[in-house]
């Protein structure tokens, strides 16, 4: 399955026509496909060290006919022979929240490596994005508040710019439960915070930002 920050991630990061996308940790390959529905991506690959997520994401394409995206089972750590270097324009990432060591482990391995950083951290994230992209492009990637600076740090580690960052909301009077962070390799020092984006209106009902998000009607005034 997959959730509402996947979602977000994938319409935050802009994708274009021609860009050529690399997702990591892709799952089902959610993030690639809204992007191809939406009539966007050159090309799409989503990579993931779960066979069984990838098996998803290869049934999912081919049901769709989705001939652009490519289902890699592999290590994000272990991709050179694999995928090109240097030469894609996109990379987007929903990765592990919680850092090996904190939390209480799920009950499956599969929700293990999804949840939290025993496989890969934000580190090797920013390092293969560093590799895979070709000057000017972009990493976009979405995290837990409290792990901003271990984001925007890593990205810099590998020479990757911050140049967006926006918090989500439940409401305007509550603190983000997450961030959507943008990084350009070779970009010049530049940090945009955007506006934040709230999940709910006054009412209690999916903000107008959120229904255009998952394309669902506007309420009648």
């Amino acid at each position: 399955t997959f959730g509402t920050d996947a979602v977000l991630l994938a319409d935050f990061a802009h994708a274009k026509k021609a860009d050529r996308l690399i997702d990591l940790g892709t799952g089902c390959g959610i993030i690639p496909f809204l992007m191809l529905r939406d009539g966007n991506l050159k090309t799409a690959v989503g990579v993931d060290i779960s066979a069984e997520a990838i098996g998803l994401a290869a049934k999912t394409a081919e049901e769709n006919g989705a001939y652009r995206f490519t289902a890699l089972n592999a290590d994000l750590n272990d991709l050179k022979g694999r995928v090109e270097f240097g030469c894609h324009t996109l990379i987007t990432c929903n990765p592990p929240y919680k850092k090996a060591e904190h939390g209480i482990l799920s009950s499956s391995d599969s929700d293990i490596i999804a949840r939290h950083e025993t496989m890969c951290s934000i580190d090797d994230v920013c390092a293969a994005a560093a590799k895979l992209l070709q000057f000017g492009g972009r990493l976009c990637i979405c995290q837990r508040p409290e792990r901003l600076l271990d984001v925007l740090e890593a990205m810099r580690r590998h020479k990757i710019e911050p140049k967006r960052v926006r918090f989500v909301q439940k409401r305007g009077d509550t603190a983000p439960w997450l961030f959507l962070a943008e990084g350009r390799k070779g970009g010049n020092r530049f940090l945009k915070v955007e506006a934040p984006l709230l999940i709910q209106d006054e009412q209690g009902d999916f903000s107008p930002e959120l229904r255009r998000i998952y394309r669902q009607p506007q309420p009648k005034e």
